[in-house]
């Protein structure tokens, strides 16, 4: 099988906990050479993926002529210049969210893909859990009739850090609505098939200390006339958190719990009314029977790095494109908006 010879920028993080023990799974895909600004942790993490090569700056790796696609994993603040050059550099971009701190950065790096001719995908790797794959199948069979309610939901317990970028409003553009509710915001996008066109949203920093938020609830309109609902915290307990995700129409619902996560997992229950559907006024909801829909679990990172492979290969259009990633950061940035002025924002 032909494989993608890969590059990554910023190889330690998410790279080294998720992405590269994913990419060793990836049938059309070969580690050509590592980046981080040490290069003895560079060096470690070529050992320790079998990489071709070593190297502690951008520049270098980009001259490697043997990668033809990087993934860039670096925090967000280095990603609009790591991305230009790498795009400058005739290398395919597989970029983590968000693209970078602003739109209008992610606008340039976009423009400078188009300019050069290479293929750039966002990292929204939870769009290839088989549940929401499957939540999108039955939306979009129309089995649940009029979407006309989402919710989204992703926290995690990520206290104050002494010079942690994500919790500095410089280097990350945003707490937990920035690093967490990107991804529901995508998925809500995604399954629904709709774009949000009206956003507001309560931001606030209630529990820690730093510039950014670590509460955040946000309530979107889709072009479709549903509303859905964005929670995203960086102040729950991990075991308490239940990351739902939730889709609700005139037919029936889905639920999802547990499948917001770096991990396939979780339970995806499924309710879809009669065909007569009748008012009661006792409300019972007794007339159906939720059903448990099942899924063969795999490695969403894995997936993901092998969807963008096959474009690279093939020439096809990627799964991921970048431009969806613009449009759930300009979402965000309204919900930023919203958070300060405490009014609505239309998009």
């Amino acid at each position: 099988m032909n494989k993608v010879k890969w590059g990554v920028i910023g190889a330690g993080g998410i790279a080294d906990r998720r992405t590269l023990p994913g990419m060793m799974l990836a049938e059309n895909a070969e580690l050509a050479a590592v980046m981080e600004m040490s290069m003895e942790l560079a060096e470690k993490l070529k050992v320790k993926y079998h990489a071709n090569r070593a190297y502690d700056n951008t520049d270098d790796l980009l001259k490697d002529p043997e990668i033809q696609a990087v993934y860039i994993a670096s925090p967000v603040f280095c990603h609009k210049e790591q991305a230009i050059k790498a795009a400058g550099a005739k290398k395919h971009i597989l970029l983590e969210k968000p693209l970078a701190l602003t739109s209008r950065d992610s606008e340039e790096i976009l423009e400078a893909c188009e300019k050069e001719g290479v293929k750039i995908a966002s990292g929204f790797m939870m769009r290839f859990h088989p549940y929401h794959q499957k939540m999108r199948e039955i939306v979009q069979s129309g089995k649940l009739g009029q979407i006309v309610s989402c919710r989204g939901q992703l926290t995690c317990w990520f206290p104050e850090m002494p010079g942690n970028w994500r919790q500095r409003k410089a280097t990350s553009g945003g707490g937990a609505i920035m690093d967490m509710g990107v991804h529901c915001v995508d998925l809500i996008q995604y399954i629904t098939g709709s774009k949000a066109k009206k956003v507001a949203s309560f931001l606030g920093t209630k529990t820690f200390s730093y510039e950014v938020d670590d509460s955040s609830s946000t309530l979107l309109e889709l072009e479709n006339g549903a509303y859905a609902y964005v929670d995203a915290n960086f102040n729950i307990p991990d075991a308490a958190a239940r990351c739902r995700l939730e889709v609700y129409g005139t037919r029936g619902s889905l639920l999802a719990e547990g499948t917001m996560s770096q991990t396939e997992g979780g339970r995806l229950e499924a309710i879809l009314a009669s065909d007569s559907l009748n008012y009661d006024a006792k409300q019972n909801r007794a007339d159906v029977a939720p059903v448990n829909i099942t899924a063969e679990f795999g490695n969403m990172y894995t997936k993901e790095i092998e969807a963008f492979g096959r474009s690279v290969l093939y020439g096809t259009e990627v799964d991921v494109p970048g431009s969806d990633a613009l449009q759930v950061q300009r979402g965000i940035e309204a919900a930023l908006e919203s958070g300060r002025s405490g009014k609505f924002i239309l998009l």
